[in-house]
């Protein structure tokens, strides 16, 4: 395979600040269990962009950091409402209901994103005994399909939750996209906007290993310790997960790092859609491209570089960029696509 690929920002290496932060926090010894140096300035760093008042928990991946911010807001007999193609519902393997006893109520959607009027489709039973009680709603920003939710668009899914009794949960895997496409304040689309709990996504950009728990509503806080303990994502050394984000964070690199591979995602929609064969199916807004090409040619393609066939009924590809694609990977692609579609 001579081509970088496109098949996750999951498959990319790790940045040079974040490697050396590691490598300083190696020598020595420091508290465990959060109580070092390196955790204080991260939770600082976190304190600068989301206010002072953001409680921030450190975990070791993805699944394990939504099981940590929704388990404080639902009991088992409770639900969560969420989009069909949501990460927790598609590829955590049951993680949320095994953890909390809990039922996902998943919503259809063209783009994957919630609405208000989507969601209301899920919003009755209140008070019935056998109807499990919606307690949570679940957004993932980036959506599972590139798509960016606007300020304005959570403020009003925030509103009609909270005036409902609900809470509201953002998957932020590749929330930095989402800031970097906007061009907004971090604050806009979470906590001003009405967010009670985010999944602060590092490994999607450019950490080793790691993601952050950030609550907005403070009485959840009060019960993290013991959940992320139970969930087995308490590292004892945690001060290797706090270091990677406090290089992360440090002068805007988590955000140059987006506009990157935001930039190289552009281009790819752009250059592949001008080739006879390829129909771009989404809108290009973050770092992920989806794309009809023809069945029989995708096994030809994954041979020279790999990439997730995301629908077979329909022959939608997923490509994804990194903070590491660079302009001649796109080039190299692109040229294999000519070459490869008829």
């Amino acid at each position: 395979m001579s081509i970088r690929g496109f098949g996750s920002d999951n498959f990319s290496g790790v940045l040079p600040e974040v490697f050396n932060a590691l490598k300083e926090a190696s020598y020595g010894h420091q508290p465990s269990y959060g109580n070092d140096i390196y955790t204080e300035r991260a939770v600082e760093a976190f304190r600068k962009i989301f206010g002072n008042k953001a409680e921030v928990f450190f975990v070791y991946n993805g699944t394990g950091a939504n099981i940590v911010a929704i388990s404080p807001f639902i009991r088992s007999y409770n639900a969560v409402i969420c989009a069909e193609t949501a990460h927790v519902h598609t590829d955590e393997c049951g993680a949320i209901q095994k953890q909390t006893g809990c039922k996902l109520l998943t919503v259809p959607t063209f783009d994957g994103k919630l609405t208000v009027g989507l969601i209301e489709n899920h919003m009755h039973g209140f008070g019935d005994q056998h109807h499990s009680q919606p307690a949570l709603i679940s957004l993932t920003q980036c959506t599972e399909l590139g798509t960016v939710y606007t300020p304005q668009e959570i403020r009003e899914i925030c509103d009609y939750a909270h005036a409902n009794g609900l809470y509201v949960h953002v998957d932020g895997a590749r929330l930095a996209n989402a800031v970097a496409f906007l061009g907004c304040d971090p604050k806009e689309i979470t906590v001003d906007a009405g967010v009670d709990v985010l999944s602060f996504g590092g490994t999607k950009n450019g950490l080793m290993f790691g993601e952050a728990v950030i609550f907005f509503t403070a009485p959840a806080g009060q019960e993290v310790k013991y959940i992320r303990k139970q969930a087995m994502q308490l590292h004892s050394k945690s001060r290797f997960i706090a270091a990677q984000f406090a290089a992360l964070l440090k002068n805007g690199l988590w955000l140059q790092t987006a506009s990157h591979a935001n930039a190289m995602a552009r281009k790819l929609a752009v250059e592949a859609e001008a080739i006879p064969g390829v129909r771009i199916t989404q809108k290009v807004e973050g770092n992920e491209v989806f794309a009809i090409i023809p069945r029989d040619r995708i096994e030809a393609l994954q041979q020279e570089v790999f990439f997730y066939v995301w629908d077979h009924n329909t022959s939608e590809a997923r490509w994804v960029c990194s903070f590491d694609t660079t302009e001649n990977d796109i080039d190299e692609f692109v040229d294999l696509l000519r070459k490869e579609l008829p």
